[in-house]
């Protein structure tokens, strides 16, 4: 794991931290799963029980509320994992459902529950299941 400065990861022995990198001034909260080759930009804060699979990419100042889950493989169990990239300032609500091989825009929204199946636009507001863009 390469840790940025100034990050704080709550009870890091109750989290599954394997090989992902993280910029500076970054909040993770326990517990957590965050696995191999995920990189999270600078001043990103995940929330507990977070799900962070191989294969995704956050970029900075990116909020993760508690219980998203990522997905990174479409017809498990598969050796093709798909990556999944977060803009900048975005921010994806509690319980939210992200699944694998999308980009979610810079600034762009995710309600709180949602199943995020598509790309979503910069700067949009999406929710629902499956989730839609709204504004």
């Amino acid at each position: 794991m390469q840790q940025g400065k100034n990050c704080k990861i709550w009870h890091p022995e109750k989290s599954v931290l394997l090989d992902f990198n993280m910029g500076d001034d970054c909040t993770v909260h326990a517990p957590v799963w965050i696995g191999n080759n995920v990189q999270i930009g600078h001043r990103c804060k995940i929330e507990a029980l977070a799900f962070i699979p191989d294969g995704v990419t956050l970029g900075n100042d990116v909020f993760i509320g508690p219980h998203v889950c990522f997905t990174n493989d479409r017809e498990p169990p598969s050796e093709l994992l798909e990556k999944t990239h977060v803009g900048n300032g975005a921010s994806i609500g509690a319980g939210a459902i992200i699944v694998c091989g999308i980009t979610i825009g810079d600034g762009a929204r995710i309600g709180a529950g949602s199943v995020v199946t598509k790309n979503v636009p910069p700067d949009a507001l999406v929710y629902g299941v499956p989730a839609r863009v709204v504004s």
